[in-house]
């Protein structure tokens, strides 16, 4: 039998309703079917995911194994995985067809990337999608460079593509991590090899009540939050733990402004929990310029250091008015373009028109738009 190219890598655990969509849109790659192999990893589903998956066949390699979490899963099926790449796919996700060509090429064209990620379309599963507006363009080895190292985004499970190799640099994910294995992979990767970053939408991330970290604009539960502040603590830790282990000091500058990407997470989800006081408030935000003034435009910059002030009047449950007021603001100088366009044409067409064929009110309209003109001038 031929060692496939590619290994497709699905974990799953309880997405019965949902995970034959996500084999489906890997059968129908449009990428050579001897080139693939498809690996489902059921970590202990007690749903119908199983009776879901016997449909499937041979087109599939289907493990069923004890709940032990995304990590877990995650090691079972990289050890099953016979592919010099590895593609990973969430059992709530969808790929489009050309995902899998276009990934090896530009592996091919890049031989020097470890990972490609991609952008993907947040998707309610109706067909209403909008855009994933969490996506930077990062090529290279991006420790390399500070504004880079900040820059680089946490892209989900379906955008990521690793080359075999690299990925046993990082292996085995620690079990700790019962969600969040594919943050500790995209997290640590750039620190072995260089990334590409492909600018298609290549798959579409299924937003629903389930997600951890995507949620679809309902409330979120105290119960919710409290997960995935008790995952995103074991990830910081854990992430930390390879660096040390690596040789890289997470107190030094530029690791210590990377990483604070997961502290500032935990305080904002701490805040939805307890309201913070002004001054704590004050502090959190004005980290944000701080820290990522760099990459922030002068604007961006400007307003960040704004809000920070603002919050020390406003406190926790207020500051919404200063977006609020800034929302206002961008809308009305959005249409006043359109209005003084409006008013010069209108002064052009009249001023065109002869003084004694106009009547009183269209002189009164010239008199208005003259005085305006010079004003705006």
């Amino acid at each position: 039998m031929k060692t496939p190219f590619v290994s497709v890598v699905i974990d799953t655990y309880n997405y019965g309703q949902y995970i034959e969509e996500a084999v489906r849109s890997a059968l129908v790659q449009d990428f050579p079917v001897a080139d693939r192999e498809i690996i489902v990893v059921d970590d202990g589903s007690t749903d119908d995911t199983e009776l879901r998956l016997k449909k499937f066949g041979a087109a599939i390699r289907y493990f069923r194994k004890p709940n032990r979490g995304q990590a877990s899963a995650f090691n079972f099926g990289f050890r099953q995985a016979r592919g010099q790449i590895v593609a990973l796919l969430d059992a709530d996700d969808v790929w489009l067809e050309n995902k899998l060509r276009r990934v090896c090429e530009t592996f091919e064209k890049m031989p020097q990337a470890q990972m490609v990620y991609h952008r993907a379309y947040l998707w309610k599963g109706n067909g209403e999608i909008s855009v994933d507006t969490n996506f930077a363009r990062i090529d290279g080895y991006v420790p390399g460079n500070r504004a880079t190292l900040l820059q680089y985004p946490m892209i989900a499970t379906s955008c990521l593509a690793f080359r075999q190799k690299t990925l046993q640099v990082l292996l085995p994910v620690p079990e700790a991590l019962r969600s969040q294995a594919d943050a500790y992979l995209t997290a640590l990767v750039v620190f072995v090899a260089p990334v590409v970053a492909v600018p298609e939408f290549l798959a579409k991330y299924r937003v629903h009540g389930a997600n951890a970290f995507q949620m679809n604009g309902d409330a979120i539960s105290r119960a919710q939050i409290e997960r995935r502040m008790t995952a995103r603590a074991a990830l910081q830790t854990e992430i930390r733990n390879w660096l040390v282990r690596y040789g890289h000091n997470p107190t030094s500058p530029d690791l210590k402004a990377y990483l604070k990407q997961w502290k500032k997470a935990q305080e904002v989800d701490a805040f939805r929990l307890e309201a913070p006081g002004r001054w704590k408030f004050f502090c959190h935000l004005i980290e944000y310029p701080r820290t990522y003034g760099e990459i922030m435009s002068v604007r961006h910059r400007i307003y960040s250091y704004a809000r920070a002030f603002a919050s020390l009047l406003l406190g926790y449950h207020h500051l919404h008015l200063v977006d609020e007021f800034r929302g206002w603001y961008k809308r009305l100088l959005g249409k006043l373009p359109a209005k003084i366009h409006a008013a010069r044409t209108r002064q052009l067409r009249l001023e065109a028109q002869p003084s004694n064929h106009c009547s009183d009110k269209e002189r009164s309209e010239q008199d208005a738009l003259r005085r305006y003109h010079a004003a705006s001038h």
